[in-house]
């Protein structure tokens, strides 16, 4: 929580305040005692109306004073911690932008987003208790002790007694939930889980009529957390029965020795009152504190997570100038030179010993089975990832010499899931380039076969387009990635099996328009088909990590089994008798 505070900083005023204000308002608190005091022993017991008068108007006055001072105090209390959980929520958001997709994959979506929502909020919440509430209850605990020695020495023993042996209560509690109340969190980052991966894969969960077993799995994980809540909960219960019984103790034993005081005159009848109410004040700053010292209790541990998000440090490091060779004049587009690569959550090898050659205005196709590595290959090119081994070169400089941002401003990347953003057609191509005007947005268009269904929408360009492309096919939002990465104009054009929902007829129509475009744009083409790759330039066919083929497709189809199995599998038609036959009785041996 410590290093947390720094965020508090331009709230230093209001943090500093809202305490002392609270101070401010304990002091009228402690006051009331000893003005109800004088009221029966100069007014009462004496019959003075004119005493009682007085007196009366001062507790008026002390009443609206601590009420000014508590009103303030709220507002400044409120202030800084809704000011401080802005600016933390935005400097995490601002933290997991930096990360890289080594660090996402790490962590997990559902982990961060529990931390930016319900970790911080209950930071919030335990910071603005605590300026209120931190300073003020124990102020008054001790103050109306050092009331109570001030009117009476012997009574006030009990007091002395009381309060150590109530701290000694509140504490030990608190540290045993503190550790319970980290688990209780780590058990809603796992149900949050859960829950998200049922609503994303809703549609195949009912394909395959898993929704009983869906149901049970969430009942165990709620059931999971519902125990670990009663369990802290029962131990935090402990702290009100056990602080009560206690203070009733003190009470019945302060009670005597003032009722024995008073016997022997060494004590008024209004100090035995004040006495009581002092015990009273002591009563219920205890329970507020009980209650508070839970919820500073759940917000340290969940400021905890928060800061082990923050001190999560990015694993790629940006040089703060270009380099040097950058923009030499040299045609290898990319360069990958000995690459292996392996993901942080696996010991195993994606990649191994990658290496190849793209020159500038190429088409690259790349092609192989489930897992071989494909769009590893190309989040290597952007960066996305950073080589285990070897280095992976554009423009004949390492990928790690670019400044940030400076790398994926050249390139257009159209992930494997074409992702829209709520909002208009125009807003999600403007992703692309800010400037881009409406004529270069409709060529884009054009090139990536989505002009018809953008003219088709109400609207066109200023169409809506709901959260995740939600009201558009799974053909029509690929071809508006597409777009999106067309716009940019980009030197190296990535389509990552971009062209999956697309028909055979659009697929070639759209790799037609690429190739008429103008300029030495360099294109990598990830597919499962052969026929989005057989007319590239230089095809690399991937097999469980490893090249196990790089060509032309007439080169390929004569020389790598792998690549031959692929396209025979896909154009069965075409396999020379032959290898049929050879098949066939292989298939019966």
């Amino acid at each position: 929580m410590g290093k947390l505070l720094m965020y508090l900083k331009r709230y230093r005023r209001e943090s500093v305040l809202a305490p002392l204000l609270k101070l401010a308002e304990s002091l009228m608190d402690l006051f009331v005692p000893l003005v109800v005091a004088a009221i029966i022993d100069e007014g009462v017991a004496k019959g003075d109306t004119g005493i009682i008068m007085r007196q009366f108007v001062l507790l008026v006055g002390l009443a609206a004073l601590g009420m000014a001072f508590s009103f303030a105090a709220q507002w400044m209390a409120a202030k800084a911690s809704v000011g401080f959980a802005t600016d933390l929520r935005q400097a995490l958001f601002d933290h997991i932008q930096r990360l890289s997709y080594r660090e996402l994959d790490t962590l997990g979506t559902d982990t961060l987003i529990t931390r930016m929502t319900s970790d911080i909020n209950q930071v919030q919440n335990g910071l603005n208790l605590a300026l209120r509430l931190l300073l003020r209850s124990p102020f008054i605990v001790f103050g109306a002790m050092v009331c109570a020695f001030a009117i009476d020495l012997r009574c006030a023993l009990v007091f002395a007694a009381a309060i150590p042996l109530l701290a000694l209560v509140v504490f030990s509690i608190m540290l045993l939930s503190i550790p319970l109340f980290s688990r209780v969190q780590e058990a809603l980052d796992s149900l949050l889980g859960q829950t998200r991966e049922n609503l994303t894969g809703v549609r195949v969960i009912r394909a395959f009529r898993k929704e009983q077993q869906e149901i049970d799995e969430f009942d165990r994980q709620n059931e999971a957390l519902t125990q670990l809540n009663e369990r802290v909960g029962r131990l935090s219960a402990l702290m009100n029965p056990a602080t009560y019984l206690i203070i009733n103790v003190a009470t019945i034993v302060l009670i005597r020795q003032g009722a024995l005081r008073v016997e022997l005159g060494a004590l008024r009848q209004g100090d035995v009152v004040a006495l009581y109410n002092y015990m009273a004040q002591v009563v219920v700053e205890l329970v507020k504190l009980a209650s508070l010292i839970i919820t500073i209790n759940r917000s340290l541990a969940c400021a905890r997570r928060v800061q082990g998000m923050l001190d999560v440090q990015p694993s790629m490091a940006y040089p703060a100038a270009a380099p040097a060779k950058q923009g030499s004049r040299t045609d290898e587009a990319v360069r990958f030179d000995h690459v292996s690569f392996s993901y942080a959550s696996s010991g195993d090898s994606v990649l191994t010993d990658i290496s190849f050659v793209a020159r500038r205005g190429q088409t690259i196709g790349i092609i192989g089975g489930t897992g071989s590595g494909k769009t590893t290959v190309v989040n290597l090119i952007a960066r996305f990832y950073d080589a285990t081994k070897g280095r992976v070169l554009v423009d004949g400089v390492d990928v790690r010499d670019y400044p940030e941002g400076v790398l994926v401003d050249r390139m257009g990347v159209v992930p494997q899931k074409a992702v829209l953003f709520e909002g208009t057609i125009r807003e999600n191509l403007l992703w692309g380039k800010p400037s881009a005007t409406d004529e270069e947005l409709w060529a884009a268009l054009e090139c990536a076969q989505a002009a018809d269904v953008v003219r088709g929408k109400e609207g066109q360009l200023d169409a809506p387009i709901e959260q995740g492309g939600r009201n558009l096919s799974g053909g029509q939002r690929q071809r508006l990635t597409i777009a999106r990465a067309l716009v940019r104009q980009p030197e190296i054009l990535i389509l990552d099996d971009s062209a999956s929902a697309l028909d055979f007829a659009t697929d070639l129509e759209l790799r037609r328009a690429i190739a008429s475009l103008p300029g030495t744009m360099t294109v990598f083409i990830v597919s499962q088909r052969t026929s989005s790759v057989r007319l590239a330039d230089q095809i690399l066919v991937l097999d469980d990590g490893m090249l196990a083929g790089i060509g032309t497709h007439d080169q390929l189809l004569r020389e790598c089994d792998v690549y031959q199995e692929i396209y025979y599998s896909q154009f069965p038609d075409e396999r020379p008798a032959h290898t049929q036959t050879s098949l066939g009785e292989g298939v019966v041996a």
